[in-house]
């Protein structure tokens, strides 16, 4: 059964695919490789968890700072153990399919990261079916805005964002800064097994609490963005790196190497790392250690662009 849709990416392969194989490619519990999807879901949260009270326990953080006035907007702040005016920062926007997560279960980065001199800010939003996707986008456009503001002599803010925390961060390419009266000291992105098209979303389970039409779909869409308008990089010094584990789906695959073509198209400084041997939720969970890949990927680019 072909599903159905019009519109931009009238050939892309999902619109080929039978609703359960749509629903498959897009479940990224079901493609673990080293423990049963329930297993590497609990194993997620306690690694988030335990790094997160890992973070706190050091007292080098403030917890619970406001970004906005909503109950949900708040964010919390981890600093190196030597504060200067002039830290980078990494702004982290948590996965969760834009319906669970939370940035009190998300500090994965942290100790590695404010170990190296880094500061990382773990943004909340008001996930479905409180929050749409237009709100969330919303939200953590303030949360970056509010980060200049808070500190305005950082040496660079650095976004990331896993799944579709990863989606929440590409869309901060098309935010009007201008609008906003701030324009954020942004250095680069680590976008991280993210979905960047979300036409594909509206025709699985995962649609159920958000409730996105089409016409939602492509106002939240990167990747149609980038394909529709002539729009060019407002700073083109701003770097991008496009992630995916070696073990996320197919159409997770297809997304992230689309989305990077369409970047390099536009004149966007961007890159793309496929991650060897890791799934949708390892990518991530390693951020806990140093020595980790991407962990030094980050590191190496925050500190070349500040």
């Amino acid at each position: 059964m072909d599903v159905p849709g019009g519109g931009g990416g009238r050939g892309a392969p999902w619109r080929k695919m039978s609703k359960e194989e749509l629903e498959n490619q897009y479940s990224p519990s079901r493609w673990v490789v080293r423990r049963g999807a329930e297993e590497a879901m609990r194993t997620y949260s306690q690694i988030g968890d335990e790094a997160t009270k890992k973070a706190r326990a050091t007292g080098r953080s403030l917890l619970d700072m406001p970004y906005g006035d909503g109950e949900g907007e708040k964010m919390d702040i981890y600093f190196p153990e030597e504060v200067s005016e002039a830290l980078p920062f990494l702004v982290f926007f948590h996965g969760g399919y834009w319906q669970s997560g939370s940035k009190d279960t998300s500090a994965f980065m942290v100790s590695p990261l404010t170990a190296q001199g880094v500061a990382v800010v773990i943004v909340a939003y008001d996930i479905a079916p409180k929050g749409t996707l237009d709100k969330m986008v919303d939200q953590v456009t303030r949360s970056v805005v509010s980060v200049q503001k808070r500190y305005p002599g950082n040496r660079g803010i650095h976004l990331c964002g896993h799944s579709a925390g990863a989606h929440l961060a590409a869309m901060m390419l098309l935010a009007n800064w201008t609008k906003l009266g701030v324009t954020p000291n942004l250095k680069g992105l680590f976008l991280v097994s993210g979905i960047y098209d979300l036409e594909p979303v509206m025709h699985t389970s995962e649609n159920a609490p958000l409730l996105v039409t089409l016409e939602d779909a492509r106002r939240n869409s990167p990747q149609w963005h980038l394909e529709m308008a002539p729009a060019q990089p407002a700073d083109p010094g701003c770097r991008i790196l496009v992630i995916v584990g070696q073990h996320d789906s197919p159409e997770f695959h297809r997304q992230s190497r689309e989305f990077y073509q369409a970047l390099r198209r536009r004149s966007w400084e961007a890159s793309f790392e496929e991650l060897r041997d890791v799934d949708h939720f390892e990518v991530l969970w390693n951020l806990t250690q140093k020595d980790y890949v991407l962990t030094q990927i980050i590191l190496k680019t925050i500190f070349q662009e500040s």
